[in-house]
């Protein structure tokens, strides 16, 4: 144990400094991006109704690689070399498609280098499936296939919840916190300093990003939460899936699932639906769980709060139930999600369904204006952004 004070202070520097670096940086940015014209313009799709700076991830980037410079230790054969080369290829691709845009397929390309970094010379991959439907070590390419996989659905389901103000921000901030303490218990301190630098440099990040939103992440933002909680989830399922570690998990893929249960299972239900109808799993539409939240009226505040609760909910579920198995344990997680997620589907529609659009020829005056006005009410809480 007495290695563990030096560990904490690593972590709580790490920590305030992220904090600090990013409350300062993006008033700064926030400026530039007024200079600069730097804005996400409302359109149809969008929730804001007027131009926002999307320069936020910058800020937070430039908090968590410094914090996580400074605060992790250095270690023989550290793969943290690799991470840092990783974030800042992400980096780059976010920010090129903030601010001159990039093409879906330059995105994954950048995406799977920034795997690969990590995959092949950082030495981080999925080896076994913990005994979900009976299987445990995987054979080389699939265990390779599995990784990028994960990697990929990680980086872009960040980047897909980020519809709503402080949602991408908050749920980043949960799982980087949980699964940045898991560390600090085992004494994994790379990982626990790099959840630690991300959760701070987030939560300083909220201040300027909760409705009403002063400042978005953009694509610099969204995609580096996905990268970091990638690195995380799959050391985690590395560590605790390991039954002679310092903490031990059962069911561990089933629980690294219900961690990230907001952004992974509203992802793939989201492919799941658009590849069904034939279209580009990354075409644009409403189906996000944060557009059916809206759609029953919620705020974006609210919105946020619900998803963040869920989430922390799923969390503390899982870590109760991992007695159940992989399979099992699993098979709730998804069966539970299926289910609340259909009965917002169905609240959504019962709700969008009372609002008729008026035909004014056949009703008298008088209904005509009170319909219409009624209308015109609904239209002006926003149509909503995409992803």
């Amino acid at each position: 144990m007495h290695n563990q004070a030096p560990q904490m202070e690593n972590v709580l520097i790490a920590t305030v400094l992220s904090f600090v670096v990013t409350y300062f940086s993006i008033p700064i940015l926030i400026r530039v991006a007024e200079l600069k014209h730097l804005y996400d313009e409302p359109d149809e799709r969008k929730t804001h109704k007027q131009r926002i700076p999307t320069l936020g991830g910058m800020g937070f980037f430039s908090g968590f690689i410094i914090a996580a410079a400074i605060c992790v230790p250095a270690i023989a054969n550290s793969p943290f070399q690799y991470m840092m080369a990783a974030f800042f290829i992400i980096f780059m691709v976010g920010m090129k498609d903030d601010i001159v845009g990039l093409s879906p397929l330059k995105k994954l390309i950048g995406q799977l280098a920034a795997s690969f970094t990590i995959i092949y010379l950082g030495n981080l991959q999925i080896t076994s499936m913990y005994g979900f439907m009976g299987i445990y070590t995987l054979p080389p390419n699939i265990s390779l296939m599995l990784t990028y996989f994960t990697f990929i659905v990680v980086i872009n389901a960040f980047n897909l919840i980020d519809g709503v103000d402080g949602h991408a921000g908050s749920i980043g901030l949960l799982v980087s916190a949980v699964l940045g303490a898991y560390f600090l218990h085992v004494g994994e301190i790379t990982y626990a300093v790099i959840g630690f630098a991300l959760a701070g440099g987030l939560a300083s990040f909220l201040i300027y990003n909760i409705s009403p939103a002063r400042i978005f992440m953009g694509d610099t933002g969204s995609l580096l939460i996905g990268l970091v909680n990638a690195v995380l989830v799959l050391k985690f399922i590395d560590v605790a899936g390991n039954p002679v570690g310092k903490m031990p998990i059962g069911a561990t893929p089933a629980v690294a699932f219900a961690i990230l249960i907001v952004p992974l299972f509203d992802t793939l239900r989201v492919f799941a639906v658009r590849m069904l109808q034939g279209r580009s799993p990354f075409s644009a539409d409403r189906n996000h769980i944060h557009h059916y939240l809206l759609d029953l009226k919620l705020n974006h505040r609210q919105t946020t709060l619900v998803s963040v609760a869920i989430n922390a909910t799923y969390i503390l579920g899982a870590f109760v139930l991992q007695g159940l198995g992989a399979t099992l344990l699993l098979m709730v997680v998804i069966g539970s999600a299926t289910f609340f997620t259909g009965m917002l589907y169905l609240a959504r529609r019962k709700k969008l369904v009372v609002k008729p659009i008026p035909e004014p020829v056949i009703q008298p005056a008088s209904v005509a204006v009170k319909e219409s006005t009624k209308v015109f009410r609904v239209t002006t809480e926003g149509v909503l952004q995409d992803k």
